[in-house]
């Protein structure tokens, strides 16, 4: 199977500008995620998908310096640097990655991962609905059906976020959901504020090895001992 995780970034949140480079103990927020799905048990690509635009050069550079493949396309419409990795790769799915998730558990991706390829559905989810954390969020695309639901995709909002448009026409998909334990959708471990990046700061300065060693439980654990 020919499988991309993508990440896809951006330098001019309106909340946190030049969040994703933006350091936590000692390097940038994108590399925990990078680290993250270094480890992932599922062979494939790894893609940072970010602009064209001059304002994401810093972006290109730090994957050139980091020897990561760098894929750079519409700011806005999103949705349109999935449908052009999907081409030039020609794939057959997709993990979709925000790159404000720099604690994402790469067990959970490799969760999602293996539901897709034994039951091979259009979408699988941890978010419809929301169980884990927000910076937990794994999505994984069927990329056929990606591509055929592309031209669907015509207001702003859709090209944005990517998969919205299934989630609102769920009924004409086949998705797959697993859900955490308990409900911790109300917890905070994406990157949106400073504060955010203080929490996350805070959070690595108490982990005693890599980050990726540690599951989101762990994490949710220390804020809780804090």
């Amino acid at each position: 199977m020919e499988l991309a995780y993508i990440i896809q970034v951006r330098m001019n949140s309106k909340r946190l500008p030049g969040k994703v480079l933006k350091p936590i103990g000692g390097k940038p927020m994108l590399q925990y995620l990078l680290e993250s799905i270094q480890v992932c048990k599922h062979a494939g690509r790894l893609i940072v998908a970010t602009s064209h635009r001059d304002t994401d050069n810093p972006i290109a550079d730090y994957c050139a310096a980091m020897t990561v493949e760098c894929f750079r396309g519409s700011l806005v419409n999103v949705a349109s640097r999935y449908a052009e990795i999907i081409r030039q790769h020609r794939l057959d799915a997709f993990v979709r990655i925000c790159g404000d998730s720099p604690l994402l558990d790469h067990r959970l991706v490799d969760q999602g991962v293996t539901l897709f390829t034994e039951n091979r559905p259009d979408v699988v989810t941890n978010v419809l609905p929301r169980s884990y954390p927000r910076g937990q969020s794994v999505e994984v695309v069927n990329a056929r059906t990606f591509t055929d639901t592309f031209k669907d995709m015509t207001t702003t909002s859709d090209l944005e976020h990517v998969t919205q448009y299934f989630y609102r026409h769920k009924n004409d998909f086949s998705i797959m959901n697993f859900s955490a334990s308990r409900d911790c959708a109300h917890i905070q471990l994406a990157v949106d504020d400073t504060a955010d990046l203080d929490r996350t700061g805070a959070i690595v300065a108490r982990l005693a090895g890599p980050h990726w060693k540690y599951e989101w439980e762990n994490y949710i654990a220390l804020i809780d001992n804090n």
